[in-house]
């Protein structure tokens, strides 16, 4: 492999800036899930969908629905007359409580989805419902700077990033995020004698973070967690180097300080590519002459070796075989 400049990152500050392979911080605990939250039993009403893009026993519309205080989504189905257009706004008992959640569209190949991952919508958010929304967002400014001023008199070790009303339950949601686990207990009594109600603190990852308050690339585009998909799939520093894309923090990393999640959207391709291709530093003979691959070109189909005479030959991927545990390259004529 080629060797990198001062520029670059030390191997161990790759392996902190590397994901965990199943980093999906998602908080403390758990609530038993919603009542709401159906199970894909026989019994629910509306049409189901068979054999279509490989989903079974699904609801026909199946649809996509998104809670906007986390950027969260959810599968979801909708009992009564119609079809609900995108962007309507429903009222849905999503993980944390019945809550306002956005309708995204139909979902037309949800490949595989387990029964208990499906919603049920209540029904379409009424005026009063986005008027208690709208004058929510006010109380959640107001809970938001007290709690932060509590979180700094007791000095505890945690970043305030978002509070939250439910629309029907007397709870106040408010996530943070800490590099270890905290004692919040003390906290959650100040909160309680304030407010008066049920409080649920959550501790989210930093990339959970980033979902939640959003915010703008390197790429110039809303962030892909926030605007894209809420799905934080795992990604490693092995698919920066198979993509051949400099090792620089600075370029590979989001606002979160973790390897960006688009790293992961061609990583495949690239995979499965470079299987029929020779690695860097392979070795093969060619015009008599043993020539060294330095560089791999996968999504050009093209391969650069320098040999010993000192030529650089930029050759087409296709001319490679592998044969014999070796690699060769065939003659023009297509002979081997």
């Amino acid at each position: 492999m080629a060797d990198y400049s001062d520029e670059h990152m030390s191997e161990e500050d790759l392996r902190h800036l590397e994901d965990e392979a199943h980093e999906h911080e998602r908080g403390l605990g758990r609530e038993e899930e919603p009542a709401g939250r159906s199970g894909g039993s026989a019994d629910r009403g509306g049409q189901r969908r068979e054999g279509r893009c490989g989903a079974r026993d699904l609801p026909d519309p199946l649809y996509r629905i998104s809670a906007p205080h986390s950027n969260e989504t959810f599968f979801a189905f909708w009992e009564g007359e119609g079809t609900l257009a995108s962007g309507t706004n429903v009222v849905a008992p999503t993980r944390y409580g019945r809550d306002v959640c956005v309708l995204q569209g139909i979902v037309r190949c949800p490949g595989h989805v387990a029964g208990d991952e499906i919603l049920k919508i209540d029904r379409v958010a009424t005026a009063e419902d986005l008027e208690k929304l709208k004058s929510n967002e006010e109380r959640e400014r107001k809970a938001f700077e007290l709690c932060r001023q509590k979180i700094e008199t007791r000095r505890l070790p945690m970043k305030l990033v978002a509070a939250h009303y439910l629309l029907e339950e007397p709870k106040i949601l408010f996530f943070f995020s800490a590099e270890s686990r905290v004692d919040f207990r003390e906290l959650v009594k100040d909160l309680v004698s304030v407010f008066k109600m049920r409080i649920e603190l959550r501790q989210i990852g930093v990339r959970d973070e980033a979902r939640v308050t959003g915010g703008c690339g390197v790429c110039g585009r809303v962030l892909c967690c926030n605007g894209v998909s809420d799905k934080l799939t795992p990604v490693s520093i092995k698919m920066a180097k198979d993509q051949n894309l400099s090792l620089n923090s600075m370029k590979i990393s989001g606002p979160c300080g973790r390897l960006l999640c688009c790293l992961a959207y061609e990583y495949g391709f690239y995979r499965d590519a470079r299987r029929e291709l020779p690695g860097e530093g392979a070795r093969f003979h060619f015009e008599g002459v043993q020539f060294r691959v330095i560089e791999v070109n996968a999504l050009g189909g093209s391969v650069k070796a320098a040999g010993e005479d000192g030529r650089v030959l930029d050759m087409p991927a296709a001319r490679f075989i592998h044969a014999e545990g070796k690699w060769k390259v065939r003659e023009e004529d297509g002979k081997a």
